[in-house]
């Protein structure tokens, strides 16, 4: 549902023990379109506006820090700093998608451990609040662009950039890059229908022995992301699954 809801131009979920809460701009909200979505489930809704207020404020009381097993500690400037991990990773949780709390920026963390970036450069593709743009860093790449459609995204991704002492990672506000120049390594954690209609734009940036990581994909998705990718010549490497949420790794 949340990926159905996603296609619809849903950006934000927060799913609690018994419902779901699914957040987007309200002049892009469609009635119908939700009425169509929900049915199929025989769920009930409610619609509310909500003004922009104090997000930081909000965050900093339901804001919890993430753990990547022993590997990256996700956690806001005002958490105590978490020992027993190899990195930690401070961001300020605003409005922005990845703060590793969900199971597709929390399996894209784990996949990036089993990547060498060293010496790097990587292609991050809807960066969100940059935390997996941070993370290439500082497991060495050497250059990173991130871009992002979203004014909140890029707001909140520089200001993280700045928190974590960044200076390899471009930042952008743009839907794709037309470049010449490769990446080693292409991250995208989005939706299926975004993956898909940039998959041609994404391989042309790609290194010929370079890596593809992809998410926000759910499980039914895993099929047609794999015919297209071997079309490219790519082979799947490593899937993960978490909650019904896949991430996927690509290479040459």
């Amino acid at each position: 549902m949340i990926a159905q809801l996603s296609d619809a131009g849903f950006e934000g979920f927060e799913e609690k023990e018994n419902s779901l809460e699914a957040f987007i701009k309200s002049n892009e909200f469609d009635n119908s379109l939700l009425d169509e979505i929900v049915f199929k489930y025989q769920l009930q809704y409610k619609i509310s506006t909500l003004i922009n207020e104090n997000w930081k404020k909000v965050w900093e009381i339901q804001f919890q820090p993430v753990i990547v097993k022993d590997f990256v500690a996700v956690r806001a400037d005002f958490h105590e700093p978490v020992s027993n991990v190899e990195l930690e990773i401070i961001i300020t949780p605003k409005m922005s998608f990845g703060t590793g709390h969900h199971a597709t920026t929390y399996m894209m963390i784990e996949q990036m451990r089993e990547i060498d970036f060293s010496g790097k450069s990587v292609f991050d593709f809807g960066t969100g609040t940059g935390i997996l743009a941070i993370l290439a860093e500082k497991l060495g790449a050497n250059y990173v662009l991130a871009i992002d459609i979203d004014e909140w995204s890029i707001e909140n991704a520089e200001e993280n950039i700045k928190k974590n002492c960044c200076n390899k990672i471009e930042l952008k506000k743009t839907s794709i890059v037309s470049t010449e120049k490769k990446f080693d390594v292409i991250l995208a954690n989005i939706n299926k229908n975004v993956i898909l209609d940039y998959f041609h734009s994404l391989i042309n940036l790609l290194n010929a022995s370079g890596v593809l990581l992809l998410s926000g994909l759910i499980e039914e998705d895993y099929n047609d992301i794999v015919l297209i990718a071997v079309d490219f010549g790519l082979k799947m490497e490593r899937k993960l699954i978490k909650s019904n949420w896949i991430c996927i790794k690509f290479t040459y």
